[in-house]
């Protein structure tokens, strides 16, 4: 079982992620080891969905470990990761008496754990919490890291703060349960990955993706090696840029991890939450911001067509060519990741090449050719 210790730059915090198949089992022993015997509660952040299918197995463990397990279901898509919802969370908190020696966990995908996490750095100023990512997307990504927040109707995690997690377990058994549609969108967070972290791992990447028409692939050892590749890369540029310093543009810069998010944001906003789920939004944008760094003469198109078959592998993405194109550019300069006024786009010299690009240096109609030409 692979197993991988995530140090922040300062080793002010450090903490373990678990992958393997069938270790949820092992939840509460885990959760033991890392609190210790003043922990007593343990509250559960989940959704209904996935709660019915995994809720049994966690309480079960961390009720054998000595834990009370007060738990408490958000409803399910982006449109709920809000303020409103975050308060209904804290109040539940504060209703069943956790303490700062008690603890949380985030069972479910990266609306859950972005949500949980939120709530878990507020409350008391801050207790520990355990992140359990059950789709593809949360396991290789949002649940490593300790980014956490909430959407604003005039854009997406606009209220957060950064608040790693004790320990994240990665049971892949739990893919298997998920809709086509979350695989898609967990498949092209991948193929992100891979295009700004190195051919090596986007490779590794692409081979799996081509035999993804089994299920059996998900539960397979390929599989769990996958997703602790992806989880050390993620790791080591946590480790290198903890708070995402807006003065970093160099290739370890946290901000290379945003890679097709500027478009995928924008697609969220303009659609209400409602068309995309992100991975499948991010597929989009990876796709535009390809095509930006071809048009802007940054990447070759060979390495374009490479990016162009990781996203088609992924599976099919809902259409974005019907939406109004002003006004993903509207919800484009809105985006957060901006700086001294403009967007700092991330873009590719090559696969495994991000390089940060301030949008003063993109002009509006190479813009606006880019995204007509990939979302059409």
């Amino acid at each position: 079982m692979p197993r991988l210790q995530v140090r922040t730059k300062t080793r002010q915090h450090e903490y373990k992620i678990a992958i393997g198949r069938g270790i949820l089992s092992g939840a509460g022993k885990a959760a033991r080891e890392r609190f210790g015997s003043p922990s007593q509660r343990i509250a559960v952040i989940s959704n209904r969905k996935v709660f019915s299918l995994y809720g049994p197995v966690l309480l079960r463990s961390l009720q054998s470990s000595g834990f009370a397990t007060p738990h408490w279901l958000m409803r399910d898509g982006e449109r709920y990761k809000s303020i409103q919802t975050a308060e209904e969370a804290l109040n539940f908190l504060s209703k069943n008496g956790i303490e700062r020696g008690d603890a949380l966990i985030a069972m479910g995908g990266g609306v859950v754990g972005d949500l949980a996490g939120f709530v878990a750095a507020t409350y008391l100023r801050g207790i520990p919490f355990i992140q359990v990512p059950t789709t593809l997307l949360a396991q290789i990504d949002s649940s490593v890291g300790g980014k956490t927040g909430v959407n604003l109707p005039t854009g997406k995690n606009l209220v957060g703060c950064f608040h790693q997690p004790d320990a994240v377990i990665v049971d892949i058994e739990t893919l298997t349960t998920l809709p086509p549609r979350e695989l898609v969108a967990g498949w092209c967070e991948t193929i992100k990955q891979g295009a700004v972290g190195s051919m090596e791992l986007f490779n590794q990447t692409t081979a799996l993706l081509g035999k993804i028409d089994s299920r059996n692939v998900l539960i397979s050892s390929k599989m769990e090696k996958l997703v602790a590749a992806h989880c050390a890369f993620k790791a080591s540029i946590v480790a290198a840029d903890e708070r995402e310093n807006v003065a970093r543009r160099d290739r370890r810069s946290r901000r290379i991890l945003n890679f097709g998010h500027t478009i995928g944001h924008a697609l969220e906003a303009v659609t209400s939450y409602r068309r995309f789920r992100h991975g499948e939004a991010v597929g989009h944008g990876i796709l535009v911001a390809g095509e930006l760094s071809k048009n802007m003469g940054l990447l070759d198109e060979s390495e374009l067509e490479l990016l162009r078959h990781g996203v088609s592998l992924c599976g099919p993405l809902p259409s974005a060519k019907d939406l109004d194109e002003t006004a993903i550019l509207n919800a484009i300069a809105r985006d957060k990741k901006r700086a001294r006024g403009y967007i700092q786009w991330v873009l590719l010299e090559g696969i495994g090449q991000p390089t940060i690009v301030d949008g003063k240096e993109i002009g509006q109609n190479l813009l606006k050719q880019s995204v007509r030409n990939s979302l059409r």
